[in-house]
């Protein structure tokens, strides 16, 4: 465990300030879109957002989008560029006006029925893409920036146990150019929440890392996040970055919340062909609904509540194919091509009757001769069969 992640398990007993208590939401109808767990049930709406709207001319960024936050809870945002969650994100914060709709935090409503509160009255903190750090000022002034109504003394203090619970006490005199990508992060993280904000509102916080950093600084800031029972919001691009953090996943589509769930719900069952591109990478066959069934050449699925002659898409992920000499239902492919991945081995297979070869991940151990045939297994329970034209 890293220095981070143990200095996150006494973030909230040695918080430099108490968190606020939220507060039930008051006059509000609960607007979730998905049943809630047992946890979520049980905790206060922290954040309410009821039909909000925005519009840039004639397009609507946000449409008519209601969603609310529990008391603790992680709800990532993710969507592909355009899809309105950046906007989202802005209207919660308070620095954008919405058209129409309300946004209430902690029972208060803060824009919306002729109200406004400016972004610094909402209790929210904020962390950007670029982490927003003063190039002017040290690593601890930095962090100490969000307690300026505090005596000097005491702001230094709790700014300095902050960076010593991210293990950055010794940069405390630097400046932010002389962090790498992951310590400027972490810096950003403490300022943030030291204030103890209601909800942390997160856009886009790893993109600019490495892989390798990425996924150390992600893990540690979620490690930080679930001790401190920070409430927030992240909005990404990158799925694996929601499936990692969040407790629910709202994935956006033209302003609008296309499917929300938890990362399980929306990689097993995602419902449409939208979802289950974001989520995961699939091969793809179409195919059309006949007598409940859908004949493939690659053997025949069950449609379920699917309407007769209707257009569908059968998805099958590469990782669920696999190679199995003497498999009873096996599927004869010649393989025409593999590529070594390093835990892995991708091969890509020419199915008779199929315009496009399919693509399988299978173990570096695999004999695999490029123009050599195999056979190839599956498990219905592993296919998608989902209406066409998303």
């Amino acid at each position: 465990m890293s220095a981070v992640a143990r200095a996150a398990r006494r973030w909230q007993t040695e918080a430099p300030l108490p968190p606020r208590q939220a507060e039930p939401n008051a006059g509000m109808d609960a607007v979730a879109h998905i049943e809630p767990g047992a946890s979520r049930a049980s905790a206060p709406v922290v954040l309410a957002v009821d039909r909000i709207v925005r519009r840039y001319g004639p397009v609507e960024a946000v449409a008519g989008i209601s969603l609310d936050v529990a008391a603790g809870e992680i709800v990532a945002l993710v969507g592909h560029s355009g899809s309105g969650k950046s906007t989202l994100l802005r209207l919660i914060a308070g620095l954008e006006r919405p058209d129409a709709g309300t946004i209430a935090i902690a029972g208060q409503i803060v824009c919306g029925n002729g109200a406004f509160v400016p972004p610094e009255q909402r209790g929210v903190g904020m962390m950007f893409q670029d982490y927003a750090l003063f190039p002017h000022l040290s690593v601890l002034d930095n962090v100490r920036f969000g307690l300026a109504r505090m005596p000097a003394g005491e702001a230094d203090v709790r700014a300095r146990a902050a960076l010593e619970r991210i293990g950055l006490l010794s940069r405390a005199g630097d400046f932010p150019h002389a962090l790498s990508g992951g310590e400027q992060q972490r810096v950003a993280l403490a300022r943030a929440l030291l204030p103890a904000p209601r909800i942390l509102l997160m856009d886009e916080p790893f993109s600019n890392l490495d892989k390798r950093s990425r996924d150390r600084i992600r893990d540690e800031t979620t490690a930080i996040l679930r001790e401190s029972g920070t409430t927030a919001i992240l909005v990404t691009h990158d799925p694996e970055d929601a499936m990692r953090i969040a407790d629910r996943i709202m994935l956006m589509e033209a302003g609008r919340i296309a499917r929300g769930g938890t990362a399980e719900d929306l990689y097993r069952q995602p419902g449409s062909l939208l979802v289950a591109r974001f989520f995961a990478d699939f091969n793809e066959i179409e195919g059309g609904v006949k007598d409940g069934r859908v004949a493939t050449a690659i053997g025949t699925f069950p449609a379920k509540d699917l309407a007769e002659g209707s257009k569908v898409v059968i998805c099958v992920r590469p990782h669920d194919l696999r190679l199995a000499e003497g498999h009873e239902g096996a599927i004869a492919a010649t393989l025409a091509g593999r590529a070594f991945i390093g835990d892995e081995l991708v091969l890509s297979l020419a199915v008779p009757g199929l315009a496009r070869p399919l693509l399988a991940h299978v173990p570096i151990q695999t004999p695999a001769r490029i123009g050599g045939t195999v056979r190839v297994s599956l498990s219905a329970e592993d296919v998608l069969v989902l209406p066409a034209g998303d």
